[in-house]
């Protein structure tokens, strides 16, 4: 079965109680799809724990893989080759598998760095920003 991959815009979504964004997450965990991010995403989310119980409960469900010395160096290494810059999407395209679904804000960025590691079959959909450009 496929997995759901999360980056911090699909977080940001589920922090701002986006309604679209909890009913995706709640029809993968039903369908018992294991949710996969990284810790340094929730990094990038985690800012105010006093107001953020929605995200808090979100991350409960989540399988969060450590941002270790061996995939930030791969992350390294992966955004040289593809000339991009951004740590975090490029541990998070190092997680994805065939047939997994991302949801991100950032889909031009990981679609290059799913190219250059030649990873296919990964669909990706798109989480909507606001009007500041915040997802």
């Amino acid at each position: 079965m496929s997995r759901l991959v999360l980056d911090a815009g699909a977080f940001i979504a589920l922090d701002r109680n986006d309604q679209s964004m909890w009913a995706r997450l709640t029809i993968a965990q039903r369908s018992l799809r294991t949710l996969v991010t990284h810790a340094g995403i929730v990094g990038q989310v985690w800012r105010r724990p006093a107001r953020q119980a929605r995200l808090a409960l979100a991350l409960k469900g989540v399988d969060v893989r450590p941002l270790s010395i061996e995939l930030a160096q791969a992350a390294g290494l992966l955004l040289a080759a593809a000339r991009r810059d951004d740590v975090h999407v490029a541990a998070l395209a190092l997680l994805c598998e065939p047939d997994d679904l991302v949801l991100t804000s950032d889909i031009d960025d990981l679609a290059t760095l799913l190219a250059e590691r030649r990873v296919a079959g990964v669909r990706m959909l798109r989480v909507e920003e606001d009007a500041q450009g915040h997802p």
